[in-house]
């Protein structure tokens, strides 16, 4: 090993210093282009003199810069140390903004997610070891441009005490694996502890994971209501194994998945949508399937409210209760000849109690259970 070696946990310092251009701020030359990276270490003392590797010694520079540093002399040793100060407070400045809104912050984040994840595929996980060598670079500057973004701005991500359920929790990962990455090799000196957390990407709309569905019907009809508000809202389609809604987002309309879990989570924050659930998302979906299955057509009479479908002719309400009570009965309202859906179905026939069945009579509406329900599907479909 000769004596310039310098080792990699350094190397990887310098990039992730440089943020991918010449440190020369007059220069700030792009260091990656089609072929990998031109940037190249230079010594600010020279290393015939000190024999010194350290990351402190070392400064990034694009090769022009190198040889009028180095052979030319064109600048002196102070100035080019300056050249670190000036990136950092560069780097401060503009990466380490605060922003008031978690879509200022996502503008931001995405693109430097997203060229992440391209690199990651395309060279890592397609085993062309070769060109990840060579943009490895590129994923390391980016990351620590993304490190100060979030940094200075985790107010504006959902938190929840239990680190499973919290977004906050995914951006402290993801700095965690930062430094980590940073200060570790390839896998054959050390195996990552703190891997990249894929829900991050989900978080902000790079790629859907699939997530258990969030419970509340109520929380996504609030939701729906509010971005309807803003002119967002496009549609919803339940009923489906990959159920979503559509929203308008920057010019363009995407699916928010139901199952993505993170997206959601963080939108049900910004919109303040986050409440209890009454009639949970889940059991609403598959009793649409169920319908779905059987061919028969329904729509919603209003979007932002889900437990109420037309369905040839008959308005269907839906309700989740332990067991559905005349006084829950009489505050639902329903209209003569309209039926009333019970998905709860732990305790069997005993979810709707003797007096709601007498008081279904006497206003002329008709009470299922979630298995009465699909029986009386297979009726309506013969």
């Amino acid at each position: 090993m000769g004596g310039r070696y310098v080792d990699e946990t350094t190397k990887r310092r310098l990039y992730a210093e440089s943020m991918g251009r010449c440190m020369n701020p007059q220069c700030r030359r792009e260091l990656f282009g089609a072929n990998g990276d031109i940037g190249e270490k230079a010594h600010i003392e020279p290393y015939c003199d000190t024999a010194d590797n350290s990351f402190e010694n070392l400064i990034l520079l694009c090769p022009a810069c190198h040889t009028k540093f180095d052979k030319q002399r064109s600048f002196a040793p102070e100035e080019v140390r300056g050249w670190k100060r000036i990136r950092a407070e560069e780097r401060r400045a503009f990466f380490g903004q605060k922003f008031e809104t978690f879509e200022e912050l996502k503008k931001r984040v995405a693109p430097l997610l997203q060229e992440n994840d391209t690199l990651f595929r395309h060279y890592y996980l397609a085993e062309n070891r070769a060109l990840w060598d060579r943009f490895e670079a590129k994923v390391l500057v980016n990351n620590r441009k993304l490190k100060l973004l979030l940094s200075e701005n985790l107010d504006l991500l959902q938190s929840h005490q239990n680190k499973n359920y919290s977004n906050l929790a995914l951006a402290q990962q993801f700095i965690a694996h930062v430094d980590e990455f940073e200060a570790t090799r390839g896998d054959e000196e050390k195996v990552r502890q703190i891997l990249f957390p894929e829900e991050l990407d989900s978080l902000f709309g790079i790629a859907p994971v699939y997530g258990f569905m969030l419970p509340s019907t109520e929380a996504l009809e609030q939701l729906i209501a509010k971005l309807r508000a803003e002119d967002k809202y496009r549609s919803i389609n339940l009923g489906i194994p990959d159920p979503h809604i559509v929203i308008r987002e920057e010019g363009t309309e995407q699916k928010v998945f139901l199952f993505d879990t993170p997206r959601l989570r963080q939108l049900y924050h910004d919109y303040g949508c986050e409440c209890g659930a009454k009639v949970r998302l889940e059991g609403l979906n598959y009793a649409l399937r169920c319908v779905r299955a059987q061919k028969i057509r329904f729509r919603f009479p209003d979007p932002c409210n889900l437990r109420e479908i037309v369905m040839q002719g008959t308005k269907i309400m839906f309700v989740y209760e332990y067991c559905l009570s005349e006084a829950e009965l009489m505050r639902l309202a329903p209209e003569e000849n309209s039926v009333v859906v019970n998905l709860h179905h732990w305790n069997g026939d005993c979810c709707i109690s003797t007096q709601a069945k007498r008081l279904a009579t006497r206003i002329r509406v008709t009470l299922f259970t979630r298995d009465e329900f699909y029986e009386y599907l297979n009726k309506l479909r013969k």
